[in-house]
């Protein structure tokens, strides 16, 4: 075995014991070359190794970061369909939580006119870097580290129509009511699904390595007014953290017991 795998396989050994916990840091560099007695190359790629596992992330001004490794994958069963919660009278789309399940941010929510990125500037239909209404929140499940990231970019035509979609409280219903009162409804929605990898900033909120992937659902609300695209919601979440489960269903061509086969004249 490369002594590279020697040291990630020792330290990804001490780390999930809890030797070095959740939200401390490892030795310094030196302290590591000294104790395995190898180069700092030698350290430097098996770092590599455990960061790619998702396991460390190095933090400038604070060293190398244990990060909370044992956090149970969860199942997501993808459907097409939006409901109405009668609780928070606001839509519910296909997504990660379960029934009854509490639901915390960390930080606090925010809003602010930002430069929009290539990938939802493509979508939206507009310049990429243009400033653009973007409201911002990190959720997870109660006691979990961050979940999902979710930007909601709403268009400039969707403020001037329905101006309280700016303001910290937009009312029962959220943002999405006050457009489809504002004349855009009923609006219809289209979902991108891919994976890829996290910007800085997405890993630094999310609590991750920037070689962690993340799953990213992108959710297009399109007006029934002008037949544009309104808002855009990315929803960003560590590929640790999920995995898609989707019930597959036999068309009619796929039935069983199979009908006989008919063999050519």
């Amino acid at each position: 075995m490369a002594r590279y795998k020697e040291v990630a396989a020792d330290l990804r050994e001490r780390i999930k014991r809890g030797e070095y916990e959740v939200g401390g840091t490892l030795p310094k560099y030196e302290d590591l070359t000294a104790a395995y007695s190898v180069g700092r190359g030698v350290v430097s790629s098996a770092l590599a190794v455990l960061e790619r596992e998702g396991l460390i992330r190095p933090i400038k001004r604070r060293g190398i970061v244990v990060l909370n490794w044992n956090v149970a994958r969860r199942r997501i069963a993808r459907g097409q369909l939006v409901t109405r919660n009668p609780h928070t009278v606001g839509y519910v789309f296909p997504a990660a939580s379960r029934r009854d399940e509490k639901w915390t941010p960390h930080g606090r929510p925010h809003r602010e006119y930002a430069p929009v990125p290539d990938r939802v500037a493509e979508l939206m239909g507009v310049e990429p870097g243009i400033a653009a209404l973007r409201r911002r929140r990190v959720m997870s499940p109660a006691g979990e580290p961050p979940f999902q990231l979710v930007d909601t970019w709403l268009s400039a035509a969707a403020v001037r129509d329905a101006p309280r979609i700016a303001e910290a409280s937009t009312g029962p219903g959220g943002y999405l009511d006050r457009l489809e009162e504002a004349g855009h409804g009923p609006i219809s929605w289209t979902e991108y699904i891919r994976t890829r990898m996290p910007s800085r900033e997405e890993a630094q909120l999310l609590e991750i390595s920037q070689e962690m992937p993340v799953l990213e659902t992108v959710v297009l609300g399109s007006s029934a007014k002008t037949g544009g695209v309104i808002e855009v919601t990315v929803r960003v979440i560590p590929g640790d953290r999920v995995e898609l489960v989707s019930e597959l269903r036999r068309d009619e061509s796929a039935s069983w017991p199979t009908a006989p086969v008919t063999p050519a004249p």
